[in-house]
C-alpha cells in the first residue's frame, strides 16, 4: 500500500458490516478470553500497557470512513483523536467469581455492538475471579480480521510471545516427479505432455469449482434446520469446555482422522444428546454446519483482514454410535474438501472485488435480509500457541475463543488449542433451543466417549 493512502475494505470485510446492519440484534465481533494468574494489574498500568502494544497494530488506531451511496468501499483511516481509554474497560465478575460468573461477563460484553466512530476493538479487564485470578477479554469486529488474523493481533498483547503457529498447507508441497528449480525443460515431448496435463488440471479445477458453487448455493437455500435457527434477541449466553489435547491426538492417531474431525464429532455428539433430551428428530439433514476454511498463506498471517472460504457439511446427528459418527464426520469432511466448495467460495469472493462496490453492497444487503434456514450452526477452528504465554508477567492459564452469531444462526462454536488443551467456546442467543452451557458440557462428554 502506498504510504498515506487509505486502505479499502474487501467485499468480504465490508460484508460483515452489512450483515450486522441487517439485524439490530446482531453484533458481528469475534473475541477471546484469557484467564490469568493473579494478582490483577491496576487499571492505569493495564491501560498504559495496552496503549503501548496496540500502537504496533495499525487497525487498532484506525477508523472506518464510508462514502455516500456506496460509491466506493469503506476505507481505514488514521484516528487522530485515538484515546486508549475509549477501548480499555474494567469490570468485575459477580461472586463467587467462578466460570459461570465469568461467562456471564463475556455474554454481556459480546451483546453490545462496537462503536463505528472509533477503532473497532475493545479490551476488558475482569477481576474478582476465584483463586485470585483475573481475565482479559479481547473483542474485535469481524470486518477487521478473521480468526487467524485476530489471533496474530492478540499476540501483540502478550509478553513477546507469538500466539499463532500456523502449519504449512499440503497444497504448497511439490508433487512427485515435477521440476521445481524454476528452469524450463528442453524436451519438446515434455512440453506437449505438460500442456496436456495443464489442460486436464484446468478442466478438472473448473468442474470442481462450479460443482462446489452449486453445492454451496443449494445448501444455504434449503430450509433444513428450522429446529435450530431463528431470529436473534438482544441477549447472549456463553459457555466453554476444555479437553486434553493429548486425548484428542490419541483419538486422531487411533482412528486415522484429523483433530478437526474429532472436534466436529464431539460437537455432533453434544447437539445429538441435546436434541434427544428434547425429543427433537435427529434426521440426517438436521445439522448443516458452516465450517470456515482459511485460505491465508503463512506469509499473510500478519495482515488484518478476512481470508476465508467455507464448507457446509451435514454433521451426522442421526448416527447413535460415537465411532460411526466420527468416521462419518471424517468421510463428509473429506468429500467436502474434494468437492470444490472451498475453492468456489474463494473464487466467488475474489470475483466480487472486481465488481463495482455499490452493486456488491446492495446485493449483500439483500441477501443478509433473507430468512436463512439452510444452516444450523457455525464451527470454526483457530490454532493457538503450543506453549504457555504471559501478559504483564502473569501466566495465561487458559484461552477461550468467542465466535460470532448472525443471520438466524442462534448458536456458534469456536475451537482453539492452547498448550495442552483444546477449548470449545460456545456463544448462543439467550432464547436458543440449546444453551451454550449444555452444548459445551455435551462436547466434553463427546470427547470422553471417544
Amino acid at each position: 500500500m502506498t504510504a498515506g493512502k487509505p486502505e479499502r475494505l474487501s467485499t468480504l470485510d465490508a460484508g460483515f458490516l452489512q450483515a450486522e446492519d441487517s439485524d439490530r440484534h446482531t453484533s458481528l465481533a469475534i473475541g477471546a478470553v484469557a484467564v490469568l494468574e493473579g494478582p490483577a494489574p491496576d487499571v492505569e498500568s493495564f491501560a498504559s500497557t495496552i496503549d503501548d502494544r496496540v500502537r504496533q497494530l495499525p487497525r487498532c488506531t484506525q477508523v472506518l470512513r464510508t462514502h455516500p451511496f456506496d460509491t466506493s468501499a469503506p476505507e481505514w483511516v488514521q484516528d487522530d483523536a485515538f484515546e486508549v481509554r475509549h477501548h480499555v474497560r474494567h469490570t468485575a465478575a459477580a461472586a463467587p467469581g467462578d466460570d459461570a460468573a465469568l461467562y456471564c461477563v463475556v455474554a454481556e460484553v459480546m451483546e453490545r455492538r462496537l462503536d463505528r466512530d472509533r477503532p473497532l476493538w475493545e479490551c476488558w479487564l475482569v477481576d474478582g475471579l476465584a483463586d485470585g485470578r483475573w481475565a482479559l477479554v479481547v473483542k474485535v469486529h469481524h470486518s477487521v480480521a478473521d480468526g487467524i488474523a485476530a489471533s496474530t493481533m492478540f499476540s501483540a498483547l502478550c509478553d513477546g510471545a507469538s500466539i499463532v503457529e500456523y502449519p504449512p498447507r499440503d497444497s504448497n508441497r511439490p508433487s512427485d516427479g515435477a521440476r521445481h528449480d524454476g528452469l524450463p525443460t528442453m524436451n519438446p515431448l515434455s512440453w506437449l505432455t505438460g500442456a496436456w496435463s495443464v489442460s486436464l488440471a484446468t478442466a478438472r479445477s473448473a468442474w470442481r469449482v462450479s460443482s462446489g458453487a452449486a453445492q454451496i448455493a443449494t445448501r444455504i437455500l434449503s430450509p433444513q434446520s428450522q429446529a435450530m435457527t431463528g431470529p436473534l434477541t438482544a441477549m447472549r449466553r456463553y459457555g466453554a469446555a476444555s479437553v486434553s489435547l493429548a486425548d484428542v491426538k490419541s483419538i486422531r492417531h487411533r482412528f486415522d482422522v484429523t483433530v478437526n474431525d474429532v472436534a466436529l464429532a464431539a460437537i455432533t455428539d453434544g447437539f445429538r444428546e441435546a436434541m434427544v433430551r428434547r425429543d427433537t428428530p435427529t434426521r440426517s439433514d438436521s445439522l448443516r454446519t458452516l465450517v470456515p476454511v482459511s485460505v491465508r498463506r503463512p506469509d499473510e498471517l500478519h495482515l488484518p483482514d478476512n481470508r476465508v472460504s467455507v464448507m457446509l457439511p451435514l454433521l451426522p446427528v442421526d448416527i447413535a454410535d460415537p465411532l460411526e459418527r466420527l468416521r462419518a464426520v471424517h468421510n463428509r469432511m473429506t468429500q467436502s474438501k474434494a468437492s470444490g466448495q472451498s475453492q468456489a467460495g474463494s473464487l466467488a469472493v475474489a470475483a466480487t472485488n472486481l465488481l463495482p462496490f455499490a452493486l456488491t453492497a446492495w446485493t449483500v444487503r439483500l441477501l443478509t435480509r433473507l430468512p436463512q434456514r439452510g444452516v444450523a450452526t457455525v464451527a470454526t477452528n483457530v490454532p493457538g500457541p503450543r506453549t504457555r504465554v504471559t501478559v504483564m508477567g502473569r501466566a495465561v492459564q487458559s484461552l477461550l475463543p468467542i465466535p460470532p452469531i448472525a443471520l438466524n444462526l442462534r448458536i456458534g462454536i469456536a475451537i482453539t488449542s492452547y498448550a495442552a488443551e483444546l477449548t470449545f467456546g460456545v456463544i448462543g442467543d439467550f432464547d436458543a433451543t440449546v444453551s451454550p452451557e449444555e452444548l459445551a458440557n455435551g462436547i466434553r462428554e463427546g470427547v470422553e466417549r471417544l
